[in-house]
């Protein structure tokens, strides 16, 4: 392995992480609405330093930034539900998972590109990991909401990672294009405290850091990402960044105590692992 895959792997590992641990932050606070607007708010703090640094984005990609804009209102509205209802371990798999899936059944379905054995071996090992939560919920009732809700914000995932694929290829200036996208999640901020307003003067000050610092592992985590597809191919790199599934669900079992913990990891695994067929193989 020369200097620059290691390079990246390392990037996209310490991506992982930060993108579990700022989906555990909203998970483990009493606040969860007010921490989501701080970490909005943090993003927007981000794309104006790239605003500053980089050439504004190309006219044809505006309407894939108003469209991904509004999609992340989705994304964070069925986040926030996902994470009352349900554990990290149980919730962030689903999520994760469900969006390749989506991406590859999406392409077959709409672009008639069907998929080989790899790709078919992939979606079988999500589609089981995802199984064996639903199974493991039982008949309980805010398990199955919970479900739901993780596989709504998958399909968000999936619906904003394919507008903002085809935005940057139009935009002519990437980091531009990333710079205005954070910069418009500061109308979801303003809701969000115009919303919370009452609270925002009683919260202890480790709210306001919780939500901050989520924002930058959010913002740090989406940046290394990118740097280090300049490193690694992009298969390697997606499959690599998908290892957050493994990550969420040890946070899950271990920090906040999350319950049955070995069907939890096991399906984490197995969703990492069909993750990992459909980035590399298909």
């Amino acid at each position: 392995m020369g200097d620059s895959a290691e390079l990246a792997l390392a990037l996209v590992l310490t991506a992982a992480f930060l993108h579990a641990a700022w989906n555990a932050m909203i998970k483990g606070t009493g606040e969860r609405t007010l921490v989501l607007g701080l970490i909005s708010a943090g993003h927007v703090v981000v794309g104006l330093i790239l605003i500053a640094l980089y050439a504004p984005p190309a006219e044809a990609s505006w309407p894939y930034i108003a469209a991904s804009t509004f999609i992340h209102w989705f994304y964070y509205w069925f986040l926030l539900v996902s994470y009352r209802l349900g554990d990290l371990s149980q919730v962030y798999p689903v999520a994760r998972g469900i969006s390749p899936l989506l991406v590859t059944c999406g392409a077959f379905l709409f672009a008639g590109e069907v998929p080989g054995v790899a790709a078919i071996t992939g979606i079988v090992l999500v589609s089981c990991g995802i199984l064996i939560l639903m199974w493991s919920t039982g008949r309980n009732r805010a398990g199955i909401g919970a479900l739901g809700a993780a596989l709504a914000t998958g399909s968000m995932i999936a619906s904003y990672s394919v507008v903002d694929g085809l935005g940057v290829r139009a935009a002519q200036s990437p980091f531009g294009y990333i710079g205005w996208l954070f910069f418009l999640e500061g109308l979801c901020a303003i809701f969000i405290f115009w919303r919370e307003r009452h609270k925002l003067r009683t919260v202890p000050f480790a709210t306001y850091r919780t939500g901050l610092a989520g924002g930058f592992f959010s913002a740090l985590a989406y940046g290394l990402v990118i740097y280090a597809k300049n490193l690694a191919p992009l298969g390697a790199i997606s499959a690599v960044r998908e290892s957050s599934v493994i990550i969420a669900a040890l946070i899950g079992v271990i920090w906040f105590g999350e319950r049955p913990w070995r069907l939890r990891v096991l399906s984490a695994l197995i969703v990492a692992t069909g993750i990992l067929i459909l980035a590399i193989l298909s």
